[in-house]
Formats: C-alpha cells, sequence, structure tokens
C-alpha cells in the first residue's frame, strides 16, 4: 500500500488501520525502502506535523510511514486511559504487521526515540537501521524545557511558549503555528489524552521511557544520532550515551540548532538520511 492520499481538508488526516488494536491514522508516501517515522510527545503533535518536511524531502526515495501513536493525532486513545511503553511498543508492531513489513529502517524523533530503540530492543529482527533525533531512551535529569511541554496547559500563549522552547531559530515560531498546534491540541479528548500520559512529578516518566544500559549495548544495528546542540528539551547528554553504549553508531551534532533538527536543519537532516539509509554500508 503505497501513495499518501491525506484528507483534503486536513492534511494531518491519513489512512487508518487497526494496529495491534489500535485505530491508528498514518501517512504512507513515497516508493523504495520503507521507512518507519515515530514523533515526538509535544503537544497537538500528529505524524504530518513532525514529518511534514521530511516527508516531502525523503519520499522520492523512501516509501514512508508515520503513523500518529495511540493518544496523538487522529489515532485512537487508550481505552483505559493508561500510557506506556509496551502498548506504544505494540502498536508499532500491529502497524507492520497490519501493512506486512516483515523489516523496517525507523526514525525516531525524542519520545518516538525510545520508541525506536525499543523495537530494537525487543524485535531487532524488524529493524535494518536506527535514526535517533533529540532522543528520550536513557536516563536524564528531566529539564525545565521538557517538563513545560509535558506539562502543556490549552492556551495559545501557552503553546507559542513551547514552540519557542523546541526551536532555537525563534523566527520559526509565528502566530501561524501556535494557532495550528494549539487547535490540534483541543480537539476533543486530545488534552485529556496528553494530559494522562505524563502528569507530575515528571522525572518517573524520564524513567519508564528509559531503557537498560545492557538493552542498548546489545542493540546490533547501524545507529545514526542527531542532535541539536542548543536543544532545552532533551539534553545533548542522551545522544552522547547512545554513542557510547551502541558499538555501531555515529552521532551527528548540529550547532545553533534546538529540538527541531529535521526542521531547522531540513536540508542537512535530509542528506544526512539519505546517504545514511541508502547506502550499503553505511559504516
Amino acid at each position: 500500500m503505497t501513495g499518501g492520499a491525506t484528507g483534503e481538508a486536513d492534511p494531518e488526516i491519513g489512512r487508518s488501520v487497526d494496529a495491534g488494536g489500535v485505530v491508528t491514522n498514518y501517512h504512507d508516501v513515497g516508493q523504495g525502502r520503507p521507512v518507519l517515522l515515530v514523533h515526538g510527545s509535544g503537544p497537538g503533535v500528529s505524524g504530518w506535523a513532525n514529518w511534514r518536511l521530511t516527508i516531502r524531502d525523503l519520499s522520492p526515495r523512501f516509501r514512508l510511514l508515520a503513523p500518529d501513536m495511540m493518544g496523538f493525532g487522529h489515532s485512537a486513545h487508550a481505552a483505559d486511559g493508561v500510557y506506556t511503553r509496551e502498548k506504544w511498543l505494540g502498536q508499532l508492531v500491529g502497524l507492520l504487521d497490519a501493512l506486512e513489513l516483515d523489516r523496517v529502517d525507523v526514525v525516531g524523533n525524542s519520545f518516538g526515540g525510545s520508541m525506536a530503540l525499543a523495537l530494537a530492543i525487543h524485535h531487532p529482527d524488524r529493524v535494518r537501521r536506527l535514526v535517533t533525533m533529540g532522543s528520550v531512551g536513557v536516563p536524564f535529569e528531566l529539564t525545565a524545557g521538557l517538563d513545560a511541554v509535558w506539562g502543556y496547559r490549552p492556551g495559545i500563549e501557552d503553546m507559542r511558549a513551547i514552540m519557542k522552547i523546541f526551536a532555537y531559530d525563534q523566527s520559526l515560531v509565528g502566530d501561524d503555528l501556535a494557532e495550528l498546534r494549539y487547535r490540534a491540541s483541543v480537539r476533543p479528548g486530545v488534552q485529556e489524552a496528553y494530559a494522562a500520559m505524563f502528569p507530575a512529578p515528571r522525572q518517573r516518566w524520564v524513567e519508564a521511557m528509559s531503557h537498560t544500559e545492557a538493552e542498548i549495548r546489545a542493540i546490533p544495528h547501524p545507529t545514526l544520532l542527531l542532535h541539536g546542540r542548543d536543544d532545552l528539551v532533551i539534553p545533548l547528554s542522551t545522544s552522547l550515551t547512545l554513542l557510547e553504549w551502541i558499538e555501531n553508531s555515529r552521532l551527528h551534532v548540529f550547532g545553533r540548532c534546538g529540538h527541531w533538527t529535521q526542521i531547522e536543519r531540513a536540508d542537512e537532516f535530509t542528506r544526512l538520511v539519505t546517504d545514511f539509509l541508502g547506502s550499503a554500508d553505511p559504516y
């Protein structure tokens, strides 16, 4: 199943599939080797919002799959109101099964980086190569930026403040973007789901999304780590730890870049990911 059918009224609405019991909204765009794109955990986020530039730039070379994770975007919410890494992992595996994909490359942003690592750890045969950017997944002290992101309370000014935390280049945070993400965050049921995911105290959710050192050291897949030097949400130290723990890995750090690597450094991001995923032997 390829192509890129999206709802005309709302570009965030793509296709729908039962992914391990979770009715999942996802985008399926382009041709070539399949690449699973797993978004972050900001308020009002969706697969399309997180990856729209990536989908535009990489779809000529790859088949891109960008789902909304359970509780985000236009995917179903947890019936019991409980969100865990295990449930999200089940959704990803269910998506691959539903689309009859045995093996994919995985690109994970922030929260999505932890989920990409989870897929590589628990289902190594389903992953070919791994890319993380500004990734959660190892222990670190909760930042003020992440605390603000996870503690979002609906409001345009609150949303604008969070968008400014994400971006090093403040010119990227205009009124239109803040309005768009705010509206997405207050669709029926969305904020209720978001508030249930990471309630205070929030250090426990950093730990809940972390993997053990032994699990990460056992990852055999070629891995590309990307991080903005000036990231106020997830510290650069997380990717430095992953670089130390994953034997077959390399790290690219972007100066004058915050948490939006795929947006603030879109051209470089596209080149690095294309070269990494397209090469016969990345290392």
